[in-house]
Order: structure tokens, then sequence, then C-alpha cells
């Protein structure tokens, strides 16, 4: 099953499967089992994060799943907390222990925190140093705005692969993505179906209803036919295999353009360009 997921190419030519499975608000204690029954279902990569405390249960669950590890694509988000060069090398340090791995596929900044006082270009520049180590294959960041990755894309070395950001019908994000697109950034979409607000709208139940799908099918397919990596979250069996099932049918244009046109700049999170939260 996993196979027929599609990959994406990273601008430094690392693969990455197109859909995953989020594990943000899964209890750590639930982390290990959850992530074990994604794997059986046939999903290749997992996004955690050290905020979401629960690494060391995608690291259990990855070893005890009988997949080589190679076939599955983990990816980390720095702590909020670490920001500081030293601080963001030794909180990579421990994701790799908590994961109980030697290399991991991609580390991400979780959000720029544009108030502290560490600038993110700092954070970016020790990003890059772990990634010049070999024991990440890819660095990337997680809600960050065009005016955030421009300083980063002046000031440093090296773009990010990814832009891990908020997006959903009701969150379009038009501008940014094309701004990441002409940056060969990958956008990956966080909070697909904007905590299931999107699966009632008359619009998107009338073409899952043509489709013989559910609504969270064609809230999902049409991430998948934007380009953008997705990673759905459920603790069900039944749910995951449902979110996984996304590549028998597709969207025609007429319904990607619906569910873009659904935009109305809502968001179900912080905003990047004043949220400043540090974990006490």
């Amino acid at each position: 099953m996993a196979s027929a997921v599609p990959t994406l190419d990273l601008n430094n030519g690392v693969q990455i499967p197109q859909l995953g499975f989020g594990t943000y608000q899964v209890p750590p204690e639930e982390t290990a089992d959850a992530v074990s029954t994604a794997l059986e279902v046939g999903y290749r990569h997992i996004d955690t994060a050290e905020m979401y405390g629960n690494e060391k249960g995608v690291g259990e669950a990855v070893a005890r799943s009988g997949v080589d590890r190679g076939e599955i694509f983990v990816t980390s988000k720095l702590n909020n907390g670490f920001h500081r060069r030293d601080d963001a090398l030794r909180a990579f340090d421990q994701t790799l222990a908590e994961l109980g791995f030697d290399q991991l596929d991609l580390f991400l900044i979780h959000w720029p925190l544009p108030g502290i006082d560490v600038d993110f270009v700092e954070t970016w520049k020790a990003m890059e140093e772990i990634y010049a180590s070999g024991r990440c294959r890819a660095i990337g960041v997680s809600n960050f705005q065009e005016h955030h990755l421009r300083r980063l894309i002046q000031e440093t070395r090296t773009r990010p692969a990814v832009n891990q950001i908020e997006v959903h019908p009701f969150l379009a994000q038009e501008a940014l993505r094309a701004f990441n697109a002409e940056h060969e950034i990958v956008t990956e979409a966080w909070s697909p179906i904007a905590q299931g607000k999107v699966l009632d709208d008359p619009a998107i139940v009338a073409i899952a209803e043509r489709l013989g799908r559910t609504p969270a099918q064609v809230v999902l397919r049409w991430h998948i036919e934007r380009g953008d990596v997705v990673f759905p979250k459920s603790s069900s069996r039944e749910r995951m295999a449902e979110n996984f099932a996304l590549f028998d049918f597709e969207l025609d244009t007429g319904d990607l353009a619906t569910l873009t046109g659904l935009d109305r700049g809502e968001r179900t999170g912080p905003d990047p360009d004043t949220f400043n939260y540090i974990p006490g």
C-alpha cells in the first residue's frame, strides 16, 4: 500500500512522501500504538516535534514495525525554547536520542518567534550546522511567512527544503504557496481539514456525494492535487485507512477551483507574525 503514495523532490534531491501521518496532540503514552497502526495501514511518513513530547513513541513504533528504517521518512521540529545556537544543537542531539535514530530525515524550525530575543536567522545557521553534519537529510521551517523566508534566502547559504504552514480550504495560502514554489520550497499543510471545520461545507459535501467519497477524502485529495505534502491525524485505524485512500480518484478543475474559492483567510492556529510562545 505504501507504494501508492507519490513522492516529491526536495530542493536537495531528497524524496519525501506526499502523504504522511501527523502526531500533533497524540498523547505520548498512545503514540507508539498510533504510529504502529499508521505504518500497518501503509503510511511511510511520520511528522512529530519536540514540543509534542512524543518523539520516543514514534521511534519505538518505527523500531518495532519490521519496516526498514530507510523506507520511513520522519520529520521533527525544534522546540521554541531552544532557538539559540548551542541550545538548538543540543536539542537536535536529544531528538535523535528520543527517536533512537542515527539520522533524521527532516528537521524544522517550528515557529519564527519574531518577538523573542533570538533572531531566527541565528537559529537557521544552527540548522545549517546540523545539516552539514550529515545527521539530518534535509532542513526546513514551519509557520514562516514570505518576509521570514526572504531573510533566510538573503542572509544564509541554505534555502529551506520545506515550509510547513496551516493550509485548508478556509485558508488556501495561495500567495505564500506560490512564493514557496518559486523558490523550490515544498509546502506542507498542517491542519489540512481545519480541525474538521471544513467538512460540513455544502460545496465540499456536494462534491463528496457526487464522487462517492467522504468530505475529508475530498479535502485531502485537494491538497494532494495542489502538490502539497499533507499529514492528517487520527487515532482510529478505520479513519487512518480512509485518509490513506486518496490515490484512486481525482478532482476535476472545477472541484479544485471550488475548494480554493472557499478561502476566507480563517486560521485555526496562531498568527506566525505575533506568536511568541515559549514552553515553560
